[in-house]
């Protein structure tokens, strides 16, 4: 398995190094800046295989670029105007067709939803001319094999373009004549199913026609014969076939084609709103709020002079240290996007790589601030750091494990989430409110004094205070509004039920379970696996022609 995965980047790689070879030529030094076109539903791991073919083949490290992405850039480019939240459909159509529904937003195009069909393009045209050409009969060989035949084949299908009829040469048979009325029979199930992506792939996105501001059919085979009809009558909008279909994503990667045209509209990493800094002061303030309850009220205890013990709430001790380094977090994904966003130099380093950066920071710094809590926590009460420690960093494991974790996804820059990274990842103020607030009136219940008039009272505050924890935990755990109010009761019900000095343990360490199961849940969703139809498996020699443009 291992040899046959070396030999495919080498043969993957090959063609690559004699670019590379080329280009040096005619600049005259080493290329620098690489851009590879890839299909917008590659995932992470023929991305990753994609970037190991570039690194045999000897080029610097690749910016992969999503063809439908570049595509747009170019019509933009070009004088093609795409106002702010403007959808458009690309229909790249190679020798198999990708079908792709793009937003333009604030900081560029993002995929909403893409689908691909690697037997509706160029290839199985050519698959169906040939066979009707052969009459059901073999083709001798003369040496050159299926290869011959199928440029042969290719030659023919360009040429019924613009001529009517042509002449095709066979193996062992004499040449026979190909029209165009045998080129719309070999086309006719492609270009239906092209229109059937893009039918699906509307649906995907949950959209109409009527949202659209356009339809752009690019590729190899993107003037295959009434691809356009076709297509106009399955959404009821004409597309446009783009000029050198088969050259434009990678004209719109290498940020050609708007010396005709004018400037290229640059569109730049937007600026994080003045909104996110609540993302950073709600989890701050009720981190410093919960460690000076604590503090103030834990009891110090001195049997005889001998026997010294401190009765500590450690659910909130560990609640404190928890939203220290969500506070720590949401600040190194806000002032990544704003470097990202100021830079001098976007081009050094794109805005996910200024945020990975700024994750593994806030990381630090969090784990250094709960580390902190238990040093300042132990010497103020004397007692040994060791179990301090374990409380406020074993809970921040899960969490601290998924933001490395992102902060490697967004440095290897699969995708850029909506509304950029600093909306991705500030975590709900909501859940944060309610679960801080709740180990409030739950500490301030357990060690009040109980006047006899205030028993009861102190006893409500006690319960409301667990189910303020519940209610922040499902906030956490779920997003949509129903689920929310379903889960709520119970979860709610159960954890004003336990209210205790034991059972805060517990409430604190679900509240950290719950957080970053939320983290994980934005990572997955949003970046590693967005809601986006995704074809089947395809080999990668299947998908470069539809990458580039091919035939």
């Amino acid at each position: 398995m291992g040899a046959a995965r070396v030999e495919s980047l080498a043969l993957a790689a090959a063609p690559l190094r004699r670019v590379a070879v080329e280009a040096e030529r005619v600049v005259g030094e080493p290329v620098r800046d690489v851009r590879l076109v890839v299909p917008a539903g590659w995932g992470p791991r023929r991305r990753t295989w994609m970037r190991q073919v570039a690194h045999r083949a000897g080029l610097a490290q690749p910016r992969l670029v999503e063809a439908p992405v570049a595509v747009a850039g170019h019509l933009l480019a070009t004088g093609v105007q795409f106002p702010v939240g403007a959808f458009i459909v690309v229909c790249d159509v190679g020798a198999g067709a990708e079908v792709t529904v793009l937003r333009r937003g604030a900081a560029g195009f993002e995929v909403l939803a893409t689908l691909a069909d690697p037997a509706a393009g160029g290839t199985a045209v050519d698959l169906a001319l040939t066979a009707a050409l052969a009459g059901g009969r073999g083709v001798a060989g003369d040496g050159r094999g299926d290869w011959a035949m199928a440029e042969v084949v290719r030659t023919a299908k360009e040429s019924l373009g613009t001529h009517p009829a042509v002449a095709v040469p066979l193996a062992g048979r004499a040449p026979v004549i190909a029209d165009s009325a045998m080129l719309d029979q070999a086309a006719g199930p492609v270009v239906r199913r092209v229109a059937e992506l893009v039918g699906e792939t509307l649906a995907a996105a949950e959209l109409g026609a009527d949202d659209l501001a356009g339809i752009y059919c690019v590729g190899g085979s993107a003037h295959l014969p009434h691809l356009a009809t076709v297509v106009a009558e399955r959404t009821g909008i004409a597309p446009t076939v783009v000029v050198d279909p088969q050259l434009v994503a990678v004209r719109g990667a290498a940020d050609a084609g708007a010396a005709n045209a004018g400037p290229a509209e640059v569109v730049e990493v937007a600026v994080p709103p003045v909104r996110r800094a609540v993302a950073i002061a709600v989890p701050g303030f009720a981190s410093l709020a919960l460690i000076w309850q604590c503090l103030s009220t834990a009891e110090q205890h001195n049997t005889l002079s001998v026997h010294y013990w401190v009765q500590l709430n450690w659910g909130e001790f560990t609640m404190a240290a928890v939203f220290a380094l969500l506070a720590c977090l949401a600040a190194g994904t806000v002032l990544g996007s704003l470097i990202a966003a100021r830079s001098p130099t976007p081009s050094t380093r794109t805005e996910g790589g200024k945020v990975s950066i700024g994750i593994l920071a806030a990381v630090s710094l969090g784990l250094a601030i709960a580390g902190l809590y238990a040093v300042v926590t132990s010497e103020y009460f004397g007692l040994p750091v060791g179990p301090f420690l374990g409380w406020a960093l074993w809970p921040l494991t899960p969490l601290t494990v998924l933001a490395v974790a992102t902060a490697v996804v967004a440095a290897r820059q699969w995708r850029t989430p909506p509304g950029g990274w600093s909306a991705l990842l500030a975590a709900p103020s909501g859940s944060i409110i309610a679960a801080g607030l709740g180990m409030g009136l739950v500490q301030y219940s357990l060690t009040a004094d109980r006047w006899p008039e205030l028993v009861v009272w102190i006893d409500i505050a006690g319960r409301v205070g667990g189910l303020l924890v519940g209610v922040g935990i499902v906030m956490a755990l779920v997003t949509p509004l129903m689920f929310r109010l379903v889960l709520c009761a119970p979860v709610g019900v159960i954890s004003a039920a336990i209210v205790s000095m034991q059972a805060s343990r517990i409430l604190a360490i679900s509240y950290a379970v719950a957080v970053a199961v939320w983290w994980a849940g934005r990572l997955w969703t949003q970046i590693i696996r967005p809601p986006t139809i995704t074809p089947a498996a395809t080999t990668p020699a299947t998908t470069f022609p539809a990458a580039g443009g091919g035939g």
